[in-house]
């Protein structure tokens, strides 16, 4: 999820393992802890000189739990030196601190595995991407409350009751919304296969997933043998049908027989793509488990990027939003959430 959450997240986890002996220093380390994973964003672009190599690389390997395990015994081992000296000496234990950092970096992945981007949990061993879909990369209904109880938590003394209660309540609310996800996610996948049923469309099979900053608005997208379709649908919809189905065709203007960037990106994607020739250079790639931004244009990807041949690979210009303004974005999606 996005990198506020992780950082709530991982400071409850640091909370609930040495609060009560470091007080709000438990909450600083493993805030940090919970934001490690993500530095894969970085690493990825240090380590490759390509573009969409670093793109994959992340929510691989520093996602998966064989690094949690190995990251949380070097840096509990490393924190343990640090801290415990002086007047701080046997207050922990190196233990305590590897637990620290399990708790804050398995989290931070396992929360991103019930998103739609996906995490590649068993990395090294499986490039498998787990992708639940069923919450938004970003959600305030997730964060909001969780963030509140943190902060309000910090101004207790490490030994209080109402600091632990504070630290239950924000799990507890938190774990409670990505239940009733859980359950709207099924109750959505219901509604599209009925939907496709009524529309006399023959998928092979499908996706779908919550918009941005929300779990009531939804968009899906089916595969026929010739075709894709996607729909939107809102849990205020007059009907409960997905009714706006759109085609979208397979456009592959480069073949992934012929790039193997292609077979990564279309894995990336779980092979829900198109690319669109713009030039003699360079290519349109349209990652279409994401919304169209203009529902008459197929090229319109809200996830989309530029290729280009760069000697005998292809490359990809960095990804950029294509939309003006997050009060666009905002407004677009209260708008198709109230209903037709």
């Amino acid at each position: 999820m996005d990198s506020l959450t992780q950082i709530v997240l991982g400071a409850a986890c640091g909370e609930a393992v040495l609060g009560k002996k470091i007080g709000n220093k438990a909450l600083l380390f493993g805030a940090i802890g919970g934001t490690i994973p993500d530095l894969d964003v970085y690493v990825g672009s240090w380590i490759y000189g390509n573009e969409i190599d670093a793109m994959l690389f992340h929510r691989g390997f520093m996602h998966s739990i064989v690094f949690s395990v190995l990251a949380a015994i070097v840096l509990g081992w490393l924190l343990h030196k640090l801290y415990n000296w002086g007047k701080r000496l046997d207050m922990t234990t190196r233990n305590d601190w590897i637990s620290l950092f399990f708790w804050s970096l398995f989290t931070h992945p396992i929360l991103d595995a019930f998103t739609p981007y996906g995490t590649q949990l068993f990395a090294p061993f499986s490039n498998y991407r787990v992708a639940l879909n069923n919450i938004a990369v970003a959600d305030p209904a997730y964060t909001l409350p969780f963030l509140i109880c943190m902060i309000v938590l910090m101004f207790f003394k490490r030994t209080s009751v109402k600091r632990r209660l504070w630290l239950k309540w924000g799990v507890g609310i938190s774990s409670a919304y990505l239940i009733f996800t859980l359950g709207n996610k099924l109750y959505v996948d219901s509604v599209f296969r009925k939907s496709l049923k009524d529309a006399e469309i023959e998928a092979v099979r499908f996706t779908n997933q919550p918009a941005i900053f929300t779990n009531l608005l939804w968009y899906a997208i089916a595969e026929t043998e010739t075709d894709y379709y996607v729909a939107d649908y809102s849990l205020f919809d007059s009907k409960n049908r997905f009714l706006n189905f759109r085609k979208v065709p397979k456009q592959r203007d480069l073949n992934p027989a012929d790039y193997d960037d292609i077979k990564g990106l279309a894995w990336f994607s779980n092979w829900y793509y198109s690319i669109y020739k713009l030039n003699e250079n360079e290519y349109r790639y349209n990652d279409l488990r994401y919304p169209l931004l203009d529902e008459e244009d197929p090229n319109t990807s809200v996830f989309s990027f530029v290729l280009y041949e760069n000697g005998n690979r292809l490359n990809m210009r960095p990804f950029a939003p294509k939309f003006d303004g997050m009060g666009e974005v905002l407004k677009s999606i209260w708008e198709r959430t109230k209903g037709i």
